[in-house]
């Protein structure tokens, strides 16, 4: 059982120590989030990411399940959106393949997910 303990308390400190350190004198008030959130050529997602955050956060049932699954449908539209704009920007042939194949995987999850909120009364989003 000490080992166990020793080792679970060990492991506890590992992972906390990085976020923990990260987290420690870090000044938030001199970040520019509107100029973190501006696309660019590099990073054309910010608006795409931003939109799926917000709707996510707002994404809520009745419970915990429904709320999961609003969320989801949410997540997996942020990965069509996102998996869109990578169309837009690349020519890499295996890139555009992965996501054309993750817009199909997300939209069949989203059908799943919203048929599931139907089969079980709820309304769709």
């Amino acid at each position: 059982m000490m080992k166990m303990t020793t080792v679970l308390a060990l492991a506890a400190a590992i992972v906390a120590t990085p976020v923990a350190a990260q987290m420690q004198g870090m000044d938030h008030s001199k970040m520019d989030m509107g100029q973190m959130m501006k696309p660019t050529p590099a990073n054309p997602y910010p608006p795409a990411e931003m939109d799926m955050h917000h709707k996510m956060m707002g994404a809520t049932g009745v419970d915990a399940t429904e709320t999961w699954v609003r969320k989801m449908i949410e997540h997996h539209r942020g990965a069509v959106a996102m998996s869109r704009i990578v169309l837009s920007e690349t020519k890499d042939p295996k890139v555009r393949m992965m996501a054309t194949k993750s817009i199909a995987e997300q939209t069949r999850e989203i059908g799943e997910l919203t048929a599931w909120l139907r089969t079980n009364g709820k309304r769709a989003q």
